[in-house]
């Protein structure tokens, strides 16, 4: 083991704490049949780990892939941080080979939170200005979390005020069972709407008596009262 990994694992289970984990098991559902079924959490809390990513800033592309393979669920969010900001300072190519890297892995970014803090950065930072393709990959894949990651990455489209392809991706993903994509989109909607809530609001007209009720009430969350019930009671 590196000397850089051993001290990240060092300070890691330094920052463990017993009830912390306990609580994040039942947050981030670990339980049997449940979607983080089997995920491992020590109990080290986010702002720690941000710490310890900035700390660790120049840690080695080969240790970073090592701690995203692990079954420590704070390990595989450390690695995400420590990627984002290889990304974030990397050339083109450098920017390349972690898109890469990470799409290769992504059946360890698999909780809502390693998707949701790290697709917008690395997946749709770096398709931004290149084919949206892989993004609709994506959005087919039989695997939740990256149908997750096709919706999310698109947050860095939106925060440019290009909407497009979230919507085209909203609308794959009307049909989806899952809950935690139907929260994802009906989040990104609501991004969306708070940039320009006419391009929202058309794309809901026609869409909102058949989408799933919890993306429709995240969507609308921000919506005044009076258009929030008129659209929960179909009457839009």
């Amino acid at each position: 083991m590196s000397k850089s990994l051993e001290d990240i694992q060092k300070r890691l289970k330094h920052l463990a704490n017993k009830e912390k984990a306990k609580i994040h098991q039942r947050f981030f559902k670990t339980g049997p049949g449940e979607y983080g079924e089997g995920d491992v959490f020590i109990g080290v809390t986010v702002p720690e780990l941000r710490k310890l990513a900035k700390k660790f800033k120049t840690t080695r592309s080969v240790e970073i892939k090592k701690l995203l393979c692990s079954p420590i669920h704070e390990e595989r969010l450390l690695s995400l941080f420590l990627l984002i900001h290889r990304y974030s300072n990397g050339d083109e190519s450098e920017k390349k080979r972690i898109y890469e890297l990470y799409l290769r892995n992504t059946k360890f970014i698999n909780n809502w939170d390693l998707v949701d803090s790290s697709a917008g950065h690395i997946v749709g930072a770096f398709v931004f200005d290149k084919s949206k393709k892989p993004l609709y990959d994506l959005a087919k894949s039989e695997n939740l979390w990256e149908r997750r990651i096709s919706i999310i990455s698109t947050f860095y489209f939106i925060k440019h005020n290009q909407f497009s392809e979230t919507l085209k991706i909203a609308k794959i993903l009307l049909s989806d069972t899952e809950d935690l994509i139907h929260k994802a989109v009906g989040w990104m909607l609501r991004e969306v709407g708070k940039r320009d809530i006419s391009i929202e609001e058309n794309f809901l007209k026609p869409h909102y008596k058949n989408m799933p009720r919890t993306m429709l009430r995240y969507a609308i969350e921000k919506f005044p009262q009076s258009k929030r019930q008129r659209y929960l009671k179909g009457k839009i």
